[in-house]
C-alpha cells in the first residue's frame, strides 16, 4: 500500500497537520505540498490538508481535488481559527466534498489554527466580523500537541480502514 500526504499551507499550521500524518503512518508514503505534486496515480489513499478560507477550500486545494483521478481514495484535514466542530470549517468540509463528486472521501479531520494577526486586525473592526475575529485570537497556540495527537489517530484510523 501506498499513501500521498499533501496540503496547501500560508502560515504553516496545516503543514504541521500533516508532518504528524505523515509521521503516523507506517506503510510507504509520499509528502509534498500540493503545488509541486507531478504524478497523482499510484496511491491507494491521499491525505488532502488545507487552511479554511471564509469557510471554504482555497482555490489552490480546490484544484488539486479536481485533478485527482476518478475512484481516488482520499482523506481531508484542515486548520481553522473557529472552534473545533464550529460552522464555518463544516461549510469548508461540505465544500470539499462537493468537489468530490468522482473520489471517495474516507474521513475528515479538522482542528484550530493560529491565524496571522493582520487578518483579525482587519476583521475585528467590522461588525459582521468581530465575533469570528474574537473567537480566532484563542487559536493562537494551536495546532498545539493535543491536536497533533488526535491527527495521528486521525491517519491512523485510515489506514487501518483500507
Amino acid at each position: 500500500m501506498k499513501a500521498l500526504v499533501t496540503y496547501y499551507t500560508q502560515t504553516g499550521n496545516t503543514e504541521k497537520l500533516a508532518r504528524a500524518i505523515y509521521e503516523a503512518i507506517s506503510i510507504e508514503k509520499a509528502f509534498m505540498p500540493i503545488d509541486e505534486i507531478k504524478d497523482k496515480g499510484g496511491y491507494d489513499v491521499v491525505f488532502i490538508g488545507f487552511p479554511v478560507h471564509a469557510h471554504s477550500v482555497p482555490a489552490k486545494a480546490e484544484t488539486f481535488i479536481r485533478s485527482l483521478p476518478s475512484g481516488q481514495k482520499v482523506a481531508f484535514f484542515s486548520t481553522h481559527g473557529s472552534l473545533r466542530g464550529g460552522q464555518l470549517p463544516k461549510q469548508a468540509f461540505e465544500h470539499a466534498l462537493g468537489l468530490a463528486t468522482k473520489i471517495k472521501v474516507l474521513g475528515q479531520y479538522g482542528c484550530r489554527g493560529k491565524v496571522d494577526p493582520k487578518i483579525i486586525a482587519a476583521l475585528i473592526t467590522k461588525p459582521e466580523n468581530r465575533a469570528w475575529a474574537e473567537e480566532a485570537q484563542g487559536a493562537e497556540r494551536h495546532p498545539d500537541e493535543h491536536d497533533l495527537a488526535d491527527a495521528r489517530l486521525f491517519a491512523q484510523g485510515i489506514i487501518s480502514s483500507l
